[in-house]
């Protein structure tokens, strides 16, 4: 197989061997299709990397593990690789951990995996639980600073936090659907993917508390634990909504909305609203088909970036004048769609 890198650099991407990376080069057996995978997924993240290698200054490495459905992971995936060209304190090299679903094992196996190889920074959009708590604060010890990406973790050693002000984005919610709604009651669905996000739970609680003073009349039943991912998110809404017949909005806080709406035209309801998160390329089209109505954004390239610098300022490579703040809400419509967004 022909390729351009050094296997050293290769194997220092992908985390492995150099010898395993040669078996895989080489075609040789006993190589299992995720070790390939990895060293072919290395190589893609080489090349994008190869204009900003070329600048000057110390080379990081950043790993980046995200769970999130593959619609999501991808958009901070390619928003992470546009946002490098643009950091000159240093030659960063992000190292990439994708999972729609991470079990406990497996987050164990990648933190062992950065602690073995090392890390300059690591970025995390996982559940918050007593493991991930645990490897944070052992990631620390070990010298390897960690910040938080889209949804926090309760842990007193992450650095910070970077990603949507998530009560504000569930006031926001409350206010568009007090706004929207006639009056009246009613019932509207929330959704989230996993209760174990406390970003999702920020918002919920907030939009309970806020529609409850805004609009007490309606009725909030809560569908959870889908992972956003559309045959499960699909069998928890309809296992809530059986028996409902006044639903009058949607707030989905966790994806999987192409399959929320396919349950709605099967059981017959057309909600008045459809509130969701995130301009992912699925959003995108329910919005501009009009499925759903508004999308509450944020900025994956600054919080990003964000990020990025907060970990150079904990090596020094940049100066500590910048302060760290979620990102505003913003909210989306076909109208105000994203320009490179649009569809021709």
């Amino acid at each position: 197989m022909t390729h351009r890198f050094p296997i050293k650099e290769i194997a220092l991407q992908a985390g492995m061997g150099t010898a395993t990376v040669d078996r895989v080069l080489n075609g040789r057996a006993h190589v299992s299709p995720q070790t390939r995978a990895r060293v072919m997924a290395a190589i893609d993240e080489l090349t994008q990397q190869e204009g900003q290698m070329s600048a000057r200054g110390r080379r990081v490495f950043f790993d980046v593990v995200v769970e999130a459905p593959t619609r999501f992971s991808r958009e901070v995936k390619r928003a992470a690789e546009e946002v490098l060209p643009g950091v000159s304190a240093a030659v960063i090299r992000p190292r990439f951990v994708l999972g729609e679903v991470m079990r406990d094992d497996e987050v164990l196996a990648t933190v062992t995996r950065i602690l073995k190889r090392g890390s300059q920074g690591v970025c995390l959009k996982l559940r918050d639980t007593p493991l991930m708590r645990a490897a944070i604060a052992e990631l620390t010890a070990a010298g390897i600073p960690v910040v938080t990406l889209f949804t926090d973790i309760a842990s007193p050693a992450r650095l910070g936090y970077f990603g949507l002000e998530n009560a504000a984005a569930g006031q926001v919610a409350a206010y568009l659907m007090d706004l929207s709604l006639p009056k009246g009651p009613g019932t509207i669905l929330a959704t989230q993917s996993n209760l174990g996000f406390l970003g999702e739970g920020a918002r919920a609680d907030a939009f309970a508390v806020a529609l409850r003073q805004l609009r007490p009349e309606l009725k909030i039943i809560s569908a959870t634990g889908g992972s956003g991912l559309p045959h499960d998110t699909a069998q928890d809404v309809m296992r809530v909504l059986r028996g409902v017949d006044d639903l009058v909005a949607v707030y989905s806080m966790g994806g999987g909305n192409r399959a929320i709406d396919q349950v709605l035209s099967n059981l017959g309801h057309a909600p008045h609203l459809f509130i969701a998160h995130d301009l992912d390329r699925e959003n995108k089209d329910l919005l501009l088909s009009r499925c759903i109505q508004y999308v509450l954004h944020h900025d994956l390239h600054t919080d990003l970036r964000n990020a990025f610098h907060r970990l150079l300022r904990h090596h020094r490579l940049m100066p500590a004048d910048t302060v760290d703040a979620p990102s505003n809400v913003q909210i989306i419509t076909p109208a105000n769609l994203p320009r490179e967004t649009r569809r021709a």
